[in-house]
């Protein structure tokens, strides 16, 4: 699947500074799901194959200060990219944190630990889609549906209930039947979570 939107000057250098090292670069979440949606966006989500100590040699000016969880941070041409390696998660003990990453190389086992299917849409810099759950679907069908199983995606982060109750209430998208009854019967999980936290994701609209 191919899309004809046009994809920032910014991140078509940027991908090719990761293709020149041999590594792959793509949008995801809110980035390639906005654009999709003809929005403006201006901060960036991407991933990559490539770990935080391969893209040292490449991007020697980003910021390193969370490259052990496999994010980094970079300036470039003007616009702010936030940088994640394909990852595994596991065991959410404290209902927001995975104890085990591990790093891999398959753009699809990433697709499987995020959260809604209209945030797993992947694309690169020649315009190629890679929609692993079919949240191209969704998006023109407006609906907000987590990923697998919806009640297993709430406990390894409720805050994901807030989450999925903004996205629809800002696009105004409904949120689909399963995973708005999951919502319902899980609510409760968020008294267990720090209240700063939920009351920061609260003002975020």
């Amino acid at each position: 699947m191919k899309t004809n939107i046009p994809l920032p000057n910014s991140f078509l250098s940027l991908s090719k500074r990761f293709l020149d090292n041999g590594f792959s670069l793509y949008l995801i979440g809110g980035s390639s799901r906005d654009l999709l949606l003809g929005r403006f966006c201006r901060d960036f989500d991407l991933v990559t194959d490539a770990t935080p100590e391969q893209e040292k040699a490449f991007l020697p000016d980003a910021d390193y200060t969370f490259s052990r969880f496999g994010t980094i941070k970079v300036n470039h041409e003007g616009d702010k990219f936030d940088i994640a390696t394909f990852r595994k998660e596991e065991n959410y003990a404290d209902f927001r944190h995975p104890k085990k990453i591990e790093f891999i190389k398959e753009i699809e086992v990433d697709s499987a630990r995020r959260d809604f299917t209209i945030n797993a849409i992947y694309i690169d810099s020649v315009k190629q889609i890679y929609d692993f759950h079919h949240g191209y679907e969704d998006l023109e069908n407006k609906l907000i549906r987590f990923i697998g199983d919806p009640d297993i995606r709430i406990r390894e982060d409720p805050l994901r209930i807030l989450r999925a109750e903004r996205f629809a209430r800002t696009l105004g998208f409904e949120i689909e039947k399963s995973s708005k009854e999951a919502i319902e019967r899980n609510y409760a999980l968020l008294d267990k979570l720090n209240p700063e936290k939920v009351k920061m994701e609260k003002k975020k609209g």
